[in-house]
């Protein structure tokens, strides 16, 4: 088994080759009983319950600071270590850890604008600015060394998709099935059979699913309760489903469907805006990656929120474009988000995420189409392959 990154001599080179290039002296990951998800997985650790630090230096030896009787957790640990027992031990040999720093990264967010990036406690920071330190954030950091997808990762994510896809489109004609049996299924039943089936296609790493009808799915994270409502003839169906292999990035996708041969003049033209912001974001994805630009989440929240502005549905897209997507559903690494926070971090090389603009009118009709995108280094790849481009008329042959 392979070690965590900031645990190889090879991995904590390239984080402080990074840390030079951003003019940072150092980068000090704090946790306390899993608090810090990030510092858990680049550093390994297991179950904590006291306070730990690991300094990693711009240049020098990274250094670990560990409670006395921690030192189990920290066994795999190949650079300096040092204990403390009290909580006087503990502050002296901190301050001894930055003295003469200047500027430094850790998990905050200036603002709070970034929540899966704020994972230190205000008084914790509070201590180390005591330092006479300046904080800066890890973001960029945790987006080119946590959330970065490995070429295994990539392509288990791309076989996820094409499952998840497969499973969305049969789950779509088992309902209209059951409808033209006379014996129309549920939210709930249908909910069942796709966790069966993601589960049975070797999809064991969280796979879920919200399947909700037109009102239902003006709540964007509904769940019906026990069987929930009737999937019957003329409804509108929305199928939002993930999953992903032992290992790897999720696959999450989410697709439309009407019971009917068509569907009506109000839900196709909801439907063709929210596709529209959609593939507006992926063009404009393209188009900066093909001008060697840059880009930052919030710019292409933007681009996606301006197409449905613009049909007049502009109160109703009520969340982000679009999530970070690594070992976690929701990643740590750039979301596509001008509404619920700025997120102007850059979308380094390597990073994945959701496009999936939606539309909510309460109680009335909901709509959300959602594809995965990776940063690849020849521009934004798609998953699925095959993106939907109308909503299925599931009984157009009736």
């Amino acid at each position: 088994m392979s070690l965590p990154l900031l645990c190889t001599e090879e991995g904590v080179a390239r984080v402080q080759e990074a840390l030079r290039e951003s003019e940072l002296d150092g980068w000090l990951l704090y946790e306390f009983h899993g608090l810090n998800p990030i510092a858990l997985r680049m550093l390994g650790l297991g179950k904590t319950t006291r306070r730990g630090f690991v300094w990693i230096p711009a240049e020098g030896e990274p250094r670990a600071l560990i409670h006395a009787i921690e030192a189990s957790s920290w066994r795999h640990w190949p650079f300096q270590r040092e204990s403390y027992a009290s909580w006087r031990e503990m502050e002296e040999r901190l301050a001894g850890l930055l003295e003469g720093m200047q500027r430094i990264a850790m998990e905050v967010s200036p603002g709070a604008v970034v929540p899966t990036l704020d994972y230190v406690p205000a008084g914790m920071a509070g201590k180390i600015l005591e330092q006479g330190v300046e904080i800066a954030s890890s973001g960029d950091l945790v987006s080119r060394f946590h959330s970065v997808w490995t070429p295994e990762q990539r392509q288990r994510h791309r076989r996820a998709a094409e499952i998840v896809a497969d499973v969305a489109r049969r789950a779509f004609q088992r309902a209209a099935a059951a409808v033209r049996d006379g014996r129309p299924t549920t939210e709930g039943a249908l909910s069942d059979w796709i966790r069966d089936e993601l589960r049975g296609a070797g999809l064991v790493v969280g796979p879920d699913c919200i399947v909700a009808i037109g009102p239902r799915a003006s709540d964007s994270h509904y769940a019906p309760e026990g069987a929930g409502e009737t999937i019957g003839e003329g409804e509108l169906l929305l199928i939002d489903l993930w999953g992903s292999f032992e290992g790897g990035v999720y696959a999450d996708q989410t697709w439309m469907g009407v019971l009917a041969a068509e569907p009506d003049a109000r839900a196709r033209g909801i439907w063709e805006a929210v596709r529209d912001a959609r593939d507006a974001a992926v063009s404009f994805l393209r188009e900066r990656f093909d001008a060697g630009a840059e880009v930052r989440g919030y710019e292409v929240d933007d681009v996606a929120r301006g197409v449905i502005e613009e049909r007049g549905y502009g109160p109703y897209f009520v969340h982000r474009t679009g999530h970070s997507m690594d070992v976690d559903l929701h990643g740590s690494g750039p979301n596509l988000d001008n509404l619920e926070t700025r997120d102007d971090r850059v979308l380094v090389p390597g990073v994945g995420f959701s496009v999936e603009p939606g539309i909510y009118i309460p109680g009335e009709i909901g709509v959300r189409s959602e594809i995965n995108v990776h940063w690849s280094a020849s521009g934004p790849e798609v998953t699925p392959v095959q993106p939907q481009s109308e909503i299925f008329a599931l009984l157009a042959d009736d």
